[in-house]
């Protein structure tokens, strides 16, 4: 029994799910994920420039580099935070990841070579594994499971309104102050609160999980997964969990190609770096604002068509970028793209939340954040190799095309999981019309 889990014994009640009724804490953890969001936030409409201007990359897939070792350092993370919060509590992996992210700014700020801004987003890679999964995770225990499109919704506003933010504060600070190192001073700040908020005033939510788990009616032994079971159901045999986990790897091949391709894009059209700050600011806050509505909807109307319509709205708004050539069609497609990615982005967390049982969410929160946050590397790689090869246009369309296919490979295996009970009513790789809404 966890140190809260005997608190809570001992003042003479259980655990409560719901929003409402852990709402301070569920609140702080929203804010917490701002911090989160502002740390990747603020490389996001700059480091492409460093690149080329300072350190002197040529290359496509050099400059993408950074968003290859992030993206990988960050898989493997997520699914290590999963574990570890199923074994250590969330709470304490949560503080370790601040911790793991103090040095990044001043890496950042002072690299004298490319490589140490790598590293750098090794750190941040770690970072962002531990600290975001572990707010998703926990957002998922308090809320309980009525309101899990709403918990995710917030959780995913907070993170990409804050990115929004950040790239267009360093963006403008950049503009005014210079590439290095001002624009970064801002990243210590986000540090600081972030620990603080964290180690001093949010609270384990594991015994929110174990609570539910009990209340689950349709618990059976054969529920209690060992990891490789967890592994191989949510990546590969389970239809929906693996329809959502390639969902999600998609979903962030082309974010991985925005972040790195998107700012020498606007570049190479005219676009200045107060421009290209805004651009970069337009897409993940329209994600971010959309997610308050686009979570809670899926509550309502079913995951599903969410996650469809949102791969194929992210593929429009890639194309109508690819084939625009001013500031307002740019804009457009960033607005096309994260209103696609607010339909999806909730909504992928939320339907993993209907399937998987209390007892190995987590772990399965983890498998599937471990494939999502590997389409980082997967599309920087991608987008690279196909922009050295045949330029930024030709790499533009296959990420738009790859995007439409993913949404078509959920609409064919995937069944609507809204309303499920988690865990207790699914059987590997098989679907069931009972449960379908």
């Amino acid at each position: 029994m966890t140190v809260d889990q005997t608190s809570a014994h001992l003042r003479g009640h259980e655990p409560r799910l719901g929003i409402r009724e852990n709402v301070v804490q569920f609140s702080l953890l929203v804010l917490v994920n701002a911090f989160v969001g502002a740390m990747v936030g603020m490389e996001r409409s700059i480091l492409p420039a460093i690149a080329e201007e300072e350190f002197l990359l040529v290359a496509r897939t050099a400059v993408l580099s950074f968003i290859i070792v992030f993206g990988i350092t960050k898989a493997v993370t997520n699914y290590l935070a999963g574990r570890f919060s199923d074994t250590y509590g969330r709470r304490k992996v949560l503080i370790a990841g601040w911790v793991i992210a103090a040095p990044v700014p001043f890496l950042l700020m002072w690299a004298p070579t490319w490589g140490w801004v790598l590293w750098a987003n090794v750190l941040l890679g770690i970072s962002q594994g531990l600290t975001w999964s572990t707010t998703v995770i926990m957002k998922i225990d308090l809320a309980g499971p009525k309101n899990r499109g709403m918990a995710m919704g917030l959780n995913e506003f907070a993170g990409y309104f804050a990115v929004a933010g950040a790239a267009l504060a360093t963006g403008y600070v950049a503009s005014t102050s210079g590439l290095r190192p001002e624009p970064f001073y801002l990243g210590v700040g986000f540090v600081a609160i972030g620990f603080v908020l964290s180690a001093l005033f949010v609270r384990e939510t594991r015994h929110h999980a174990d609570h539910e788990a009990k209340l689950n009616d349709r618990t059976r032994p054969e529920e209690l997964l060992s990891q490789r079971e967890v592994f191989l159901r949510t990546s590969f045999v389970d239809t929906d969990l693996s329809s959502v986990s390639q969902a999600g790897l998609v979903n962030n091949l082309n974010d991985g190609m925005a972040w790195g391709l998107f700012p020498l894009f606007f570049a190479a059209a005219g676009m200045t770096i107060s421009q290209i700050g805004w651009l970069a600011a337009i897409y993940p806050a329209v994600w971010g604002v959309g997610q308050l509505y686009t979570g809670a909807l899926s509550d309502r109307i079913g995951r599903k068509g969410l996650i469809v319509g949102g791969m194929w709205v992210q593929a429009a708004g890639i194309i109508t970028i690819t084939v625009s050539a001013g500031f307002a069609g740019f804009a457009a497609g960033a607005a096309l793209l994260g209103a696609g990615t607010a339909m999806v982005y909730p909504t992928l967390l939320a339907s993993i939340g209907d399937v998987a049982h209390p007892a190995w969410r987590a772990t399965a929160v983890g498998i599937y954040r471990l494939w999502r946050d590997l389409g980082y590397a997967v599309g920087a790689i991608v987008a690279g190799v196909v922009a050295d090869i045949a330029g930024l246009d030709a790499s533009m369309w296959l990420i738009a095309a790859m995007t439409f296919v993913s949404g078509v490979v959920v609409a064919a295996r995937m069944q609507e999981t809204r309303g499920r009970v988690a865990g207790g009513s699914h059987r590997s790789g098989s679907h069931h019309p009972d449960e379908s809404q």
